[in-house]
């Protein structure tokens, strides 16, 4: 396909007239680029889950050191849907240890975003006084915790156009109106050069909006676009925007082919839409303008667990080869350059936790791939003195010491806790020294190490003195856990029940087995998913306390239901070629792997689904 393809004079017009407009809207000094210099150039976000859905869990000082940004995920309504009211409580936390662990990150050089919504989180702000409660509810949340700022992960039903709201330059619709008027209050608030405000839409709310736009179509989805006028709106003050390019439907490219997801393919031609501007609804008199290269990331799944469209590293790098060294595909010839952009700013994934699930692939893969566009650091300067270093606690055999952390110019990476000829390695600002002997004096010291290698001077000395010898310690088992059954089961997941454990020290959590699978929870129930139909399983569930003890295991055998029939269409499904649904009274098979997502209902893509 010629890449200087031809356009005629109207839409070329049009797009010169765009082109002035932006040069002087940013030479006014709204538009120049921001100075958030601290986070790299080649920027490696992930979203850390503030939850635990079997990809397990992660304090944030152990997140890997290959990310950039850190986007805690997520803050959701604390009142209702369109009430705006946003709350926040950190899992598997206190406040004093959460608010530690961010500042600990943030002594790293990272930094660390609150992002608001998520696939369970919709917002609504359809009332002047549901934006004030965001307004207000956001702001005290990121200065509560010390968030570096805000992630706008709006998704389902939080964004939509009102018939006839069809200028995405100048929108009507209070749900829009208010959310752009929200984010500019609370950048205000916390200000530009300090405060990072980013966006993560799924690509049904801003690269759709090149065939079908909400506000302007009889007969699409109303949310089709509907993030565009909320991008176009915040350009200046918009750090980046990570489209999700996975759970997505096929989208038509500036090529006006179909492009789907999982290949350097749908990568290339989505970031070029964003690189490029597009006409909005191929309307030539309604054109979004190009963001800049340094505010474009690619949103990836780390791994085939983490959502549809999974895409190997050399897919991924090869899509890279052709945004950032012009490597033209063979596929899809780039509409925004032929020689590439070198400042595209980078990557964002869902999600950390399922990067590690993953052995790391994402991170380790990609870091090295990014960094081989910057230039090596030379660093001779030490961390500062750790200070403050006290024993939080001791028994006979262990010591927990605390310091506050030290600073540096490319980042702590870590600390060396010695004592006599014996040294410690540390990630955070503790550590437990165990394998000590009763009753006796230790002299202890902590130095920082940076990124480079560079040591810092050792603390002042803190001499302990361990306690004398236990006479025992906790050897008791919970209780078995009782009354386990099926409370709900369907052809491919089981939802089980069970009464809690008792325990001299506490239950502090339970593990279902199946097979080779288990699965950690922490309450007395659990959905078992991805089963087969028609087939009997038999599930043990087993309780654990404080000191690592575990019960006797407690058994039910169940069957899962019968595969009768066409299932329901239902979004968030993973579908291969050749499943049969039924969707309003009608039967419909699969044409393309995907995985469904509101709003690509059988009867809305025909690329996906043919009807019965």
């Amino acid at each position: 396909m010629n890449v200087n393809h031809t356009r005629s004079s109207k839409p070329l017009m049009i797009a010169l007239i765009t082109a002035l407009f932006l040069s002087l809207f940013a030479f006014s000094g709204m538009g120049a680029p921001k100075a958030n210099a601290a986070v790299a150039s080649k920027t490696l976000v992930g979203y850390w889950h503030n939850f635990d859905n079997g990809s397990g869990f992660i304090k944030l000082r152990d997140v890997s050191p290959k990310f950039d940004v850190i986007n805690v995920s997520f803050a959701e309504p604390s009142a209702g849907v369109t009430n705006g009211t946003i709350g926040f409580v950190p899992y598997n936390y206190t406040d004093a240890d959460f608010k530690a662990d961010v500042a600990y990150l943030q002594s790293q050089g990272k930094k660390v975003i609150i992002s608001i919504g998520g696939a369970n989180g919709q917002v609504q702000l359809g009332t002047t006084a549901a934006r004030d409660n965001f307004v207000n509810s956001v702001t005290a949340i990121i200065e509560k915790y010390g968030f570096d700022g805000l992630d706008v992960d709006f998704e389902g039903h939080s964004l939509f156009l009102n018939a006839g709201d069809s200028d995405f330059k100048n929108p009507t619709t209070p749900v829009i109106v208010n959310l752009i008027s929200a984010l500019r209050s609370i950048n205000s608030h916390f200000g530009t050069d300090k405060f990072y405000l980013t966006m993560a839409p799924e690509t049904f709310f801003v690269q759709l909006g090149y065939s079908f736009y909400g506000g302007s179509c009889i007969s699409c989805d109303s949310r089709a676009g509907a993030y565009l006028p909320v991008i176009y709106a915040t350009r200046d003050i918009l750090d980046w925007l990570q489209v999700q390019n996975y759970n997505s439907g096929p989208i038509t490219g500036l090529d006006d082919q179909y492009h789907n997801m999982g290949t350097a393919d749908f990568h290339v031609a989505m970031a070029d839409m964003l690189l490029a501007g597009f006409p909005i609804a191929k309307n030539a008199n309604s054109f979004f303008p190009a963001l800049r290269p340094d505010q474009v990331v690619l949103g990836l799944p780390a791994n085939a667990n983490a959502g549809g469209g999974f895409t190997s590293v050399a897919e991924v790098q090869k899509a890279l080869d052709a945004l950032m060294k012009g490597v033209q595909l063979s596929s899809y010839k780039m509409r925004s350059s032929t020689s590439g952009f070198p400042d595209f700013r980078g990557l964002m994934t869902w999600s950390i936790n399922w990067d590690k699930f993953n052995n790391f692939e994402f991170s380790n893969s990609h870091r090295a791939y990014l960094d081989s566009f910057s230039p090596p650091v030379v660093d001779t300067q030490a961390p500062t003195v750790p200070t403050n270093v006290v024993a939080a606690s001791k028994s006979s055999t262990t010591v927990n010491l605390s310091w506050t952390a030290s600073t540096d110019n490319v980042g702590v990476t870590g600390y060396v806790v010695s004592y006599g000829t014996q040294t410690f390695n540390a990630t955070g600002t503790s550590a437990a020294i165990t394998g000590l002997t009763p009753n006796t004096s230790y002299v202890f010291t902590v130095k920082a190490k940076d990124a480079k290698g560079n040591l810092s001077a050792a603390s002042t000395a803190l001499t302990v003195k361990t306690d004398a010898a236990s006479t025992g310690s906790d050897q008791t088992a919970p209780t078995a856990p009782g009354s386990v059954t099926a409370s709900a089961k369907t052809a491919t997941s089981v939802t089980l029940t069970w009464t809690a454990s008792t325990d001299n020290v506490g239950v502090t959590g339970y593990t279902v087995t199946y097979g080779t699978n288990s699965v950690n929870v922490t309450g007395t129930t659990a959905t078992i998913n991805g089963l087969t139909a028609n087939t009997a399983y038999q599930f043990t569930v087993t309780a654990k306390d404080a000191a690592g003890n575990v019960s006797t295991g407690s058994n039910v055998s169940v069957t899962t239901a019968a595969n009768n029939g066409p299932q329901a269409w239902a979004p968030n499904v993973s579908y291969k070629v050749g499943d049969v649904v039924s969707y309003s009274g009608k039967t419909y098979v699969c044409r393309q792997p995907h995985t469904s997502l509101v709003g690509w209902e059988p009867s809305n893509v025909p690329a996906l689904w043919q009807v019965q």
